[in-house]
C-alpha cells in the first residue's frame, strides 16, 4: 500500500506559514535546496527544475495533494499545469475551481478518496500542505517528515488546523541539512516501528 506521507517546511514553533499564509519566512539557501531536491528531486516546482539543475525522475512520490491555498501561488504565477506537473497533482476544494490541465479537483469526502487513493499501485504520496488539510486527513497520514526552520513565527498557519486531535508518533530520526534546517521524521498509527 503507498503511504500518505505529510512533508512540510515549518517553524520551530509549528507554522508552516505566515498569518497571511506566506512562506517567505523561511529562510532558503542554495545548499539547503540542493539537499533537499537530491533527496526528493520530484519536490523541486516543475518552473525552477531548470535552474537548480533537477532532472532526476521521482523516487519517493508520484503524487502531490494539496489544499486550494497551497495551490493558489501557482495559479497566480500563470502556471497553468500547477506546480508539479511533473507528478499527479490533486488540489483538495471544497468550491469550484478552474481545473487547469494536468490538476485534479478532488471535493466531498476527502477521507473515502485519499483512502482509495492509497491502494491505487505506484510511489507513496505527498500531501504539501496546508494545515486545514493535514488535519482532515491526520488518521490517514503514515509518516510526517517536517523540514524545521530555524525561525519562530510566534502565529500564522499551524501544521495541523480543524479536528487534529492528540496522538502519539514515534521519532525515527532528526538530521541536520545546510541552512541551519533539521528535517525530522515520525511515524504514525500502522507505520510505527516496535
Amino acid at each position: 500500500m503507498r503511504r500518505l506521507v505529510y512533508y512540510v517546511a515549518t517553524s520551530i514553533d509549528g507554522f508552516i506559514a505566515d498569518p497571511a499564509g506566506d512562506v517567505a519566512c523561511f529562510p532558503v539557501q542554495s545548499e539547503t535546496l540542493a539537499n533537499i531536491f537530491a533527496r526528493y528531486p520530484e519536490t523541486c516546482p516543475g518552473h525552477l527544475r531548470e535552474t537548480f539543475g533537477v532532472t532526476e525522475a521521482p523516487r519517493r512520490f508520484d503524487t502531490v495533494i494539496m489544499g486550494r491555498r497551497t495551490h493558489a501561488p501557482a495559479v497566480a504565477a500563470g502556471l497553468a499545469s500547477g506546480a508539479y506537473p511533473h507528478l499527479r497533482q490533486i488540489v483538495v476544494a471544497h468550491q469550484d475551481l478552474p481545473e487547469p490541465s494536468g490538476v485534479e479537483v478532488m471535493g466531498g469526502d476527502i477521507a473515502v478518496q485519499i483512502a482509495e487513493l492509497k491502494n491505487e499501485p505506484g510511489l507513496d504520496i505527498w500531501l504539501c500542505g496546508g494545515g486545514e488539510l493535514a488535519g482532515q486527513l491526520v488518521d490517514l497520514i503514515d509518516e510526517i517528515q517536517l523540514k524545521i526552520n530555524p525561525v519562530l513565527l510566534g502565529s500564522g498557519i499551524p501544521l495541523f488546523g480543524g479536528d487534529a486531535r492528540p496522538r502519539e508518533l514515534q521519532a525515527v530520526g532528526i538530521e541536520p541539512l545546510p541552512g541551519g534546517v533539521n528535517l525530522a521524521t515520525y511515524l504514525t498509527g500502522t507505520q510505527r516501528q516496535e
